[in-house]
């Protein structure tokens, strides 16, 4: 098993990437901490993947908020003694309206889940990394994984949930040089077209915006399962990727080739 007892947060973890990146994880024997807002469908998960060969714990949260963040890496901790990875996958999109008609309050709402949650999260993670140490050269003393999008380098949604996305590509290489002597590592997945259920939380598509992201959804590849992004994930959380810090995984099926 490739991540045995290794301790995983996973945010977003009710539905799509998230849930199969914590199915993933439990297989190959990790200790997950599953977060989302949903319980109902938490609990769910906890008892279709119960049976092991990992272990699966639930938390109910809402990424968005600061004080969520920093209880569901606490509560990781608690359960499990310690913490190993952490995987910023919540997000919502956008309308794909352009810079002059996007809406301030839908501003607002996703760069606090998409981008200012995941660096909540990141320094909460940070923290107790170091204070934890690092037992060996070998192993990690943290490790974190920012789901991005191609969105974050393309034109795929509109200006805000570009933006967004292309803060965490950011954040994610400026964290990996900050703690590489320390040991943390800081990598990210920016997947292209996913089978998922995040486009049924968007608004009434923008007029003007739809009409140029269509422009390149027209030459999408055909959309890919959310397992594409899990064994990836898996690949990340796990030693077999020690010297990978500060890498963008971008997995699009070749879009951003067209």
């Amino acid at each position: 098993m490739r991540l045995e007892n290794k301790v995983i947060v996973v945010t977003g973890a009710s539905a799509g990437m998230g849930r199969c990146m914590a199915e993933t994880f439990v297989r190959e024997g990790a200790k997950v901490l599953a977060v989302a807002r949903r319980k109902e469908v938490l609990e769910e998960l906890k008892a279709e993947t119960a049976g092991g060969p990992g272990v699966l714990e639930i938390f109910t949260a809402d990424c968005s908020r600061p004080e969520d963040c920093g209880k569901m890496i606490d509560f990781a901790v608690e359960t499990f003694g310690r913490l190993d990875v952490l995987v910023n996958n919540a997000g919502i999109m956008d309308d794909s309206a352009p810079a002059g008609e996007f809406d301030e309050s839908r501003l607002q709402k996703i760069f606090d889940l998409n981008t200012f949650g995941v660096l909540h999260a990141m320094k909460k993670a940070i923290q107790v990394f170091l204070a934890q140490g690092r037992e060996d050269d070998d192993v990690d003393c943290g490790n974190i994984i920012n789901i991005s999008s191609i969105g974050g380098r393309h034109h795929i949604a509109g200006v805000v949930y570009c933006a967004s996305k292309a803060a965490v590509d950011s954040m994610t290489r400026n964290t990996a040089h900050m703690y590489m002597e320390e040991g943390i590592r800081c990598n990210g997945i920016a997947p292209g077209g996913i089978i998922t259920d995040i486009f049924t939380s968007m608004p009434e598509t923008n007029e003007k915006g739809g009409e140029k992201v269509n422009e390149l959804v027209a030459f999408a590849p055909p959309l890919a399962e959310a397992d594409a992004i899990a064994n990836a994930a898996v690949y990340l959380a796990s030693n077999e990727s020690r010297y990978m810090n500060g890498q963008i995984l971008t997995l699009d099926g070749g879009w951003m080739n067209l």
